[in-house]
């Protein structure tokens, strides 16, 4: 009886930790994501980085025109897909930038990512549709640490 009481016990304190391990799980895979894809729209707007008409990136000062036709005014990616590849063709070959190898569903979610503009103020819910200067997942649940997901 007394076997069967600690078992109980251990039993009931062993569920919420096995709980916390996945929850903290899918939190340490967003926090890579984000991560991940952030630091892509940074080198995208390194490469092709331009204000307005001014071609200031190498990459955009290089190819004017796919410049133009992958990034917004402010340099930043058109679409999550600029981020996959950025084809140049020039007479002899072709050549295929990629800043990530494939956009996944956010963890949190499994749906596609928020997405915010560049002129878009941090917490604004609506995309602008221009470029994509961040990405949030759009989860209103709250994390381990008491903050919520889409904060992060």
């Amino acid at each position: 009886m007394v076997t069967l009481a600690i078992i109980f016990i251990l039993a009931a304190t062993a569920l919420p930790l096995t709980k916390n391990l996945a929850r903290r799980a899918k939190e340490i895979e967003l926090r890579q994501q984000l991560q991940t894809v952030r630091a892509a729209i940074d080198d995208f707007h390194r490469d092709w980085n331009r204000d307005g008409e001014a071609l200031i990136g190498e990459a955009c000062k290089k190819n004017k025109l796919t410049c133009k036709e992958v990034s917004s005014d402010n340099g930043y990616p058109k679409t999550l897909e600029n981020l996959l590849s950025v084809e140049l063709t020039g007479e002899l070959n072709k050549t295929i930038w990629k800043y990530l190898r494939k956009i996944t569903p956010d963890p949190i979610t499994k749906t596609e990512w928020g997405l915010r503009c560049y002129v878009d103020p941090p917490d604004a819910e609506l995309w602008c549709q221009e470029d994509i200067y961040d990405i949030y997942t759009t989860s209103n649940e709250t994390a381990l640490d008491g903050t919520r997901y889409r904060d992060w």
